[in-house]
């Protein structure tokens, strides 16, 4: 990542208002507290221990930018439109319901915007879903934006019982859980003043959860994800978001046996383990080979290794978009498409 131009006045201003510093919270831990202070907003300050950071903001941002698609949609889910400068890193259209919202906020990048390119857009608060977004390679290490007093926000599903020190996309050290998404859900919420908005969102998502799974028994069920990539395929492990929907619907993954995030599987492995049923990334992004649902359905019907597995030749095809693979709020609809699927497919008890 190059290094940044000469601090802009507006930046010189936030530098004053805003802090972050680097502490020692654990990076499992998420807790917030605030109160209000010589004409600061209600519920601010407000302090939390995020992925090894401690994180101070003053004031409710009004100039946010979410570097990742999944934290752009849970701002634009908590109705934060107006105070969000830029979005960015985008592998899918944005989530039904939230165009309207979404085409008030200007995209910075489809990709990883430049640190000058987020800068111009005078940020006040940055979010990310991943660590490497706010890392070397990324957009800018978490320092660079503490240096210029821009609080920066880590989703905590990718640090908290994760292992992000390999060359890979992480190892789990403990199964994720919606309770995380919830709580990052919660953070943002506080963050922005409106507690109230993300109590709201998370039962709404609960709700839904709940009524995805009610009545219906996929114990019998194996199941595979694939991400991207024909050549080296990414598939999911047992403990990330894939794992929150396998286990929220009592099935099984064929990969549950090993913990990296998204290990890379040959097609041999793969065929050999036949799942029942192929879930299968829907991506409109360009980075990796078959990105999209249907260049991943014709490499499967015509390659000579996966072309007679069962899910292959019964069809038994589950379309998600990325950010449903993803520790996201649209993890649940991965729950909700996959318990559909199974069921039309004949597989629930």
């Amino acid at each position: 990542m190059p290094l940044a131009h000469p601090v802009r006045p507006a930046a010189l201003f936030l530098a004053g208002a805003l802090m972050l510093t680097g502490c020692g919270g654990g990076p499992a831990a998420s807790t917030a507290q605030g109160s209000a202070k010589d004409g600061a907003a209600a519920g601010h300050p407000v302090t939390l221990d995020n992925c090894g950071q401690r994180v101070r903001v003053d004031r409710p941002p009004r100039r946010a930018v979410a570097l990742d698609q999944g934290a752009a949609e849970i701002l634009l889910s908590l109705g934060l439109a107006d105070r969000m400068a830029g979005t960015a890193t985008w592998t899918d259209p944005v989530l039904k319901g939230l165009e309207e919202e979404n085409a008030k906020v200007e995209r910075l990048a489809d990709r990883y915007p430049s640190f000058e390119r987020v800068l111009d857009a005078e940020p006040d608060f940055a979010a990310a879903s991943f660590t490497f977004t706010l890392g070397k390679g990324g957009v800018a290490p978490r320092e660079q934006f503490a240096k210029l007093g821009v609080p920066t926000y880590l989703s905590p599903t990718d640090c908290a019982g994760k292992d992000n020190s390999g060359d890979g996309d992480g190892v789990r050290t403990e199964p994720l859980t919606m309770d995380t998404v919830y709580g990052e859900v919660r953070d943002l919420a506080r963050i922005f003043g409106v507690p109230d908005r993300g109590e709201r969102l998370v039962a709404d998502l609960k709700s839904r959860v709940a009524k995805a799974t009610s009545a219906h028994d996929f114990r019998d069920v194996s199941l595979l994800y694939w991400f991207a990539n024909s050549e080296s395929p990414y598939m999911a492990g047992c403990c990330g978001a894939p794992g929150i929907i396998t286990r929220t619907l009592g099935a099984k993954n064929v990969f549950d046996d090993t913990r990296e995030e998204w290990p890379q599987i040959n097609w041999e492995t793969v065929a050999d383990r036949d799942p029942d049923v192929l879930v299968i990334g829907d991506l409109t992004r360009k980075s990796q080979t078959a990105e999209s649902a249907a260049k991943k359905i014709e490499f499967l019907e015509s390659h000579p290794v996966t072309r007679n597995m069962t899910a292959v030749k019964r069809k038994r095809y589950v379309l998600l978009s990325g950010q449903a693979m993803n520790p996201t709020i649209r993890t649940v609809e991965g729950v909700e498409k996959v318990a559909a699927a199974l069921r039309a497919y004949g597989l629930a008890k």
